[in-house]
């Protein structure tokens, strides 16, 4: 494929169903005979302000039966009469509200914009010939690309053939989010100068002391249980094993889009070693408990598999409340732990113990202050208004008319989806690197409750890839 300047893009529904009217970079044609393309990673809360106006702006707006706030975003960008997409970017970034990295261009000139609160990341990286705006570090050292800086919360970036031009469209309150070190994040990229994999085992170290047990062995439900479970058996003095192994053609359960394609694949995704674990006393170390199906299926296998002893440990508090910034756990009856304490959790999983880091211990290992990131999963402490919480669910936008037909008051409190972007030049969605985050793409992997098995083991997803490369 020829050419200077481009956007890729894979993407995971959080509101607005993964079909392909939604699929991304969304598209518009321009007044000026231009066109403008448009890749957003994040989640919006205002929708229902954003819907009305796009409507108003532009009668196309839903016609293709797409149903995302990215949509809404690449409508409100090209309908701005006489203006360039830089003035448009001026005018619609500061009516904005939520968690949003987007990326989005002309025929000349790509655009990256990180909202003021900075709860998803986003960095840009230098090439030979060109720039690289990623959502994760990883996807910089997979493309060849030097880190020049993270894009900061609150920051426009137009990048060209004269170079990087920044201005700030708000002030920036950085709330990053705390569930990027716990699952979202790829082992091998960094975040505010801290590794994601040193995060993870520090969390580990810090589970141990918080919750210790006997056990004759500590195993991780892979990918992304392996860095606390590593941390764990380190700070225990426990031995650690590979007690699971994982089908690399399935992928993540906490990404699937809907609960019965979860469960099935909890069932595909992981076979126990038998001569491992057999007669041993377990810990088994996962990053998270949303649903609590990975951990239900995981401990019944274990124990056919001749585990003496199941001890399930947890490097994240419980997630207790919805995610409007991007994850995909958008209601409370989703949340295992929104209804019931530790030990009825234990007991409705089947482990012979359960326990969770603690909130503290995990935001130490971010080394990030706490009144700089987001930690609304787990204390229901919200940096953003969110809509109402009825309406806040992954369909929203879906059903008679959506955007384009609906007025203000059938379109109140609607959120829109979370898409999954990288940005800029030789862009890499949540990395050329990251299979953390997205689904179906290459046949990347990924996994988990939360977390369960995650793709955080090396793949490659060429997800969003924006390339600039000039003479």
């Amino acid at each position: 494929m020829a050419g200077h300047l481009a956007i890729g893009h894979t993407r995971y529904s959080t509101t607005g169903s993964g079909t392909w009217e939604n699929a991304q970079p969304s598209f518009r044609t321009l007044e000026t005979g231009g066109s403008l393309a448009l890749g957003h990673n994040g989640n919006l809360t205002n929708t229902s302000e954003l819907s009305a106006l796009a409507a108003s702006l532009d009668p196309r707006t839903g016609a293709m039966g797409a149903t995302t706030d990215s949509d809404l975003i690449t409508t409100l960008l090209a309908a701005q009469p006489g203006r360039s997409p830089h003035d448009a970017a001026r005018e619609v970034l500061p009516t904005l509200q939520g968690a949003f990295c987007l990326t989005f261009m002309d025929e000349r000139t790509l655009y990256a914009a990180r909202d003021p609160h900075g709860v998803r990341p986003l960095v840009l990286g230098r090439l030979d010939r060109g720039w690289v705006v990623a959502s994760e570090t990883a996807a910089l050292d997979i493309v060849g690309a030097t880190l020049v800086r993270e894009v900061e919360p609150g920051e426009l970036l137009a990048i060209d053939e004269d170079g990087v031009r920044s201005e700030r469209f708000a002030p920036a309150t950085p709330k990053g989010c705390l569930f990027e070190y716990v699952y979202l994040a790829r082992p091998d990229t960094t975040i505010a100068g801290r590794s994601v994999n040193t995060a993870r085992v520090q969390t580990g170290r810090t589970l141990a002391f918080e919750a210790p047990v006997d056990a004759d062995l500590v195993i991780p439900v892979p990918e992304s249980g392996t860095p606390a479970a590593i941390g764990f058996a380190e700070q225990s003095g426990i031995p650690y094993g590979q007690g699971l192994v994982k089908n690399a053609y399935v992928g993540r359960t906490f990404i699937q889009p809907s609960q019965t394609i979860r469960q099935l694949g909890i069932r595909l995704k992981l076979n126990p070693l038998r001569e491992v674990i057999a007669g041993k006393r377990l810990v088994v170390v996962d990053d998270s408990i949303v649903r609590g199906n990975t951990q239900r299926a995981l401990v019944r296998m274990l124990r056919e598999a001749g585990a003496a002893e199941v001890h399930v440990r947890i490097s994240s508090p419980p997630v207790m409340w919805p995610c409007f910034y991007g994850i995909d756990f958008a209601s409370r009856a989703e949340l295992i732990a929104s209804g019931m304490g530790v030990e009825e959790i234990r007991s409705s999983i089947g482990a012979d113990s359960l326990a969770f880091v603690s909130l503290e211990g995990l935001t130490a290992a971010s080394s990030q202050p706490a009144e700089r990131l987001c930690r609304a999963c787990f204390d229901g402490s919200y940096p953003i208004p969110i809509p109402k919480r009825d309406l806040a669910t992954k369909h929203v936008l879906e059903g008679a008319g959506a955007v384009r037909r609906a007025t203000r008051s059938q379109l109140a409190g609607h959120t829109a989806e979370h898409e999954h972007v990288a940005a800029g030049q030789v862009v890499v969605h949540n990395g050329l690197a990251s299979v953390d985050r997205m689904d179906a793409v290459l046949g990347q992997e990924l996994d988990g409750d939360a977390g369960a098995a995650d793709a955080d083991a090396g793949q490659v997803d060429v997800g969003a890839v924006d390339v600039l490369v000039r003479p």
